[in-house]
């Protein structure tokens, strides 16, 4: 997996993720993308929204829940780190929310 940064304003990124594979079958660019919105409050606390969207239809169905999973764990894992996050997947049925508490 490998992603290409894209700000979309000074409080929020946009990221677009490569998977090896899978591919958006309108453009057949990238599979999907990652949006990260911080919030700001203060000076003190910052809590990070970020959905995460597939637009490969392969990547939508049962059988690919843990690679959906793993995929956005990992997307986590690399743009936000141990911020407290609200993670939104959409997947078709492999859709979810999750909340990461540090």
């Amino acid at each position: 997996m490998w992603f290409t940064k894209h700000f979309r304003s000074a409080t929020a990124e946009e990221w677009f993720v490569f998977v090896p594979q899978y591919t958006d079958p309108r453009t057949g660019g990238a599979s999907g993308k990652a949006i990260v919105h911080y919030n700001l409050y203060g000076n003190k606390d910052i809590f990070i929204n970020t959905t995460v969207i597939f637009d490969a239809p392969e990547l939508h169905t049962p059988d690919k829940h843990e690679l959906v999973y793993a995929l956005a764990d990992e997307l986590v894992n690399r743009l936000v780190g141990y911020a407290n996050t609200l993670l939104s997947v959409h997947a078709g049925q492999n859709s979810y929310e999750a909340e990461y508490i540090d």
